[in-house]
């Protein structure tokens, strides 16, 4: 079942928005969260809010389970845009556009949950092994060389 939320409005623009739902399409709502916590932008706190949201509505809507929940779809739209004027020299006036957008966040349990630790414990078992397997052999000449090289004096004992 799919559950959404969305946040209108927000007076973000939609550029600078999309940085941070980039990260958390295809996550756990619960990993989702918890990555959003730590993101240190003003659109991490309103997507934060709006997933909370949707998070909320799952659970008393519709008796979802939030362990199973996944973000399937993460998009930032561009809303209406507030036009002023700065004042300029010789009575002239410079546009500025506050822009704004809309976040909207579905959920969804019908997806297999991927977390990306998995995907990286998996890539880097295959090449550890072969990592370890040369890092015994050099560590094995390093001491190999290391007993065939004898203590030599130095030049200030040879002086004395």
């Amino acid at each position: 079942m799919q559950v959404k939320s969305i946040y209108r409005n927000a007076r973000i623009s939609a550029f600078k928005a999309r940085e941070v739902t980039r990260e958390i399409q295809g996550l756990p709502a619960t990993d989702a969260l918890d990555l959003l916590r730590f993101v240190p932008k003003k659109a991490a706190e309103l997507i934060f809010k709006t997933l909370s949201s949707a998070i909320a509505n799952a659970e008393n809507n519709n008796n979802l389970n939030v362990a199973n929940l996944v973000v399937q779809e993460a998009v930032v739209g561009e809303g209406p845009t507030f036009k002023r004027f700065q004042p300029k020299a010789r009575g002239s006036a410079g546009p500025i556009r506050k822009r704004t957008s809309h976040i909207r966040i579905v959920l969804t349990d019908e997806v297999e949950i991927k977390r990306r630790e998995d995907k990286a414990a998996k890539k880097s078992k295959k090449p550890a092994a072969k990592k370890t397997g040369a890092k015994k052999t050099t560590a094995a000449a390093k001491s190999a060389a290391t007993e065939t090289v004898a203590p030599e004096t130095t030049a200030t004992e040879t002086k004395e």
